[in-house]
């Protein structure tokens, strides 16, 4: 049975090719697992030492979520899926960029009051 803030087997079966393999090394948690705690994680939004042991050990799901950022895997999970929801046609490409200004008060930003044009310190520059 497939937790709540757990991958389905169609969403574990896209990312698995996308995940390095351990050459070489100790034997390792498994990697659906460790996902999934990974996901669960950050879904909730609860600290690392939080995370329930049915994903593992909480610094284990750290180190391999630091290493898999590290190495582009998050990168190359996040191109994957919206390269295949973009073939689909799922996603609206459509960018709006807001081009407000707000002016700020002239005192608000730091001039002196009195109108002097020189600052304080402009005479005191070290020789």
């Amino acid at each position: 049975m497939i937790g709540r803030h757990e991958l389905s087997d169609a969403e574990w079966e896209f990312v698995r090719p996308l995940l390095p393999v351990a050459l070489r090394g100790r034997k390792r948690l498994n990697d659906r697992r460790v996902l999934n705690g990974i996901v669960w994680k950050f879904r909730t939004g609860t600290a690392w030492r939080d995370v329930p042991e049915r994903y593992g050990p909480w610094a284990t799901l750290h180190t391999r979520f630091r290493r898999w950022a590290a190495n582009g895997t998050f990168d190359r999970m996040l191109r994957a899926a919206q390269a295949r929801a973009g073939a689909a046609g799922n996603i609206d490409w459509l960018v709006s960029v807001d081009s407000t200004i707000v002016r700020a008060h002239q005192h608000a930003v730091g001039a002196r009051k009195g109108g002097s044009a020189t600052p304080p310190s402009a005479g005191l520059e070290a020789a």
